[in-house]
């Protein structure tokens, strides 16, 4: 092993809006400015190995057979990623590292555990989302004209599947990471494998107070979210929280949901006030974030699974928030404190919840953390 370790890094996703995206592209910047011998792979528009000083980059062109995986997203697989083993063989050779490491079984993942093998090279895996809670999601989606308690009982089988297939690919490595402790408890127990904590972090610069716009000062009191608009994402918990405020009598407030995904048009259809700019990056995002004065984050039977919290909001995970100044601590995104808000609950939800279509008390008792016990 070098003093420096050599490590090269497949990425099932580099350039999406997504958090293994952002991990992705944070890490292989941060091996450039500090200089460091490290090999990215990750999909591209077009098949390119770069060379940057100690960096080597390799995009890698998805064919037309990929498999898509979400609708409205860049997000895909491809078997057929496979037939560059060969040149991707030959700059691993040359770049001689001395570990891989691979985010998941997405392609990318699958090409960098093989080429592991093949070349007898240490393997490393990372652990971003949940995708077996995935699965179930999506099934219990596709089967909705089901009872519920069929379509639960299905959804929570295909989950156990889900989780003892992926427990599989993650025994192949030596050695594992995970956003948080519960998830390194669960990898341990899973694959036997040494679990360690790999947490992510903020840019304090860029998603600043600061920039919070000057006419928010009169803007209504904008709950916002940014994500995918997905199934998986429970964004419809939105239409929940929406009516718990509109019950209560308050009309003085905005939803702004930035992101892409499925379901903003189910978002525009129950939703009344409401903005959807879209994608939205660099300092754009970061005056979006700044005008926000809560920011909801709600998955359907899914603790968070790291990344949400860490990556949207400058003021870090709630749990953290006694360790940083009051001026962070009073809301999810560090801006201001007005109108007498109290602190926020994090999941904007009282309790789990069963259907993203049961409008149940859960908003409701999340609101009376944001508005106040009148709600």
């Amino acid at each position: 092993m070098n003093a420096v370790p050599r490590v090269a890094f497949f990425s099932d996703s580099f350039h999406e809006v997504n958090g293994v995206a952002l991990t992705s592209r944070q890490l292989e910047a941060f091996a450039r400015r500090r200089g460091l011998p490290f090999f990215s792979a990750h999909a591209g528009s077009e098949t390119h190995l770069q060379r940057d000083g100690t960096a080597m980059i390799y995009d890698l062109q998805r064919s037309g057979a990929s498999l898509s995986l979400e609708a409205d997203s860049d997000l895909s697989f491809d078997m057929l990623l496979f037939r560059y083993r060969a040149e991707v063989m030959d700059a691993l050779r040359e770049f001689k590292p001395d570990l891989i490491h691979v985010t998941g079984p997405g392609d990318l993942g699958l090409l960098g555990a093989w080429v592991a093998h093949e070349l007898k090279i240490p393997l490393a895996a990372s652990w971003h989302t949940n995708v077996h809670e995935y699965a179930g999601r999506r099934l219990e989606k596709l089967l909705a004209f089901l009872p519920e308690a069929a379509r639960n009982a299905m959804g929570q089988a295909a989950e156990r599947g889900a989780l003892s297939s992926t427990a599989v690919f993650y025994k192949l490595a030596r050695v594992l990471f995970a956003p948080n402790q519960e998830l390194v408890d669960l990898l341990r127990n899973l694959t036997g494998s040494p679990c360690f904590l790999m947490q992510r972090g903020v840019d304090a610069q860029m998603y600043s107070p600061e920039k919070r716009p000057s006419e928010c000062a009169t803007q209504p009191f904008t709950i916002g979210y940014v994500g995918r608009l997905s199934v998986e994402k429970n964004v419809r918990l939105l239409v929940d929280v929406e009516k718990a405020i509109l019950a209560a009598g308050h009309t003085d407030y905005r939803f702004l949901v930035i992101g892409p995904g499925g379901e903003d048009a189910y978002l525009r259809e129950h939703m009344q006030r409401l903005e959807l700019p879209g994608v939205l990056r660099g300092e754009d995002l970061a005056r979006a974030y700044a005008s926000m004065d809560v920011f909801a984050n709600r998955h359907l039977r899914q603790r968070n699974s790291g990344g949400s919290g860490f990556r949207r909001a400058s003021g870090g995970d709630q749990r953290r928030w006694p360790e940083v100044p009051g001026e962070i601590r009073r809301n999810r995104l560090c801006c201001e404190r007005r109108r007498g808000l109290q602190q926020v609950d994090y999941s904007l939800d009282g309790g789990p919840r069963t259907s993203p279509d049961h409008a149940g008390g859960g908003s409701r008792a999340g609101l009376r953390h944001l508005l106040g016990p009148g709600v």
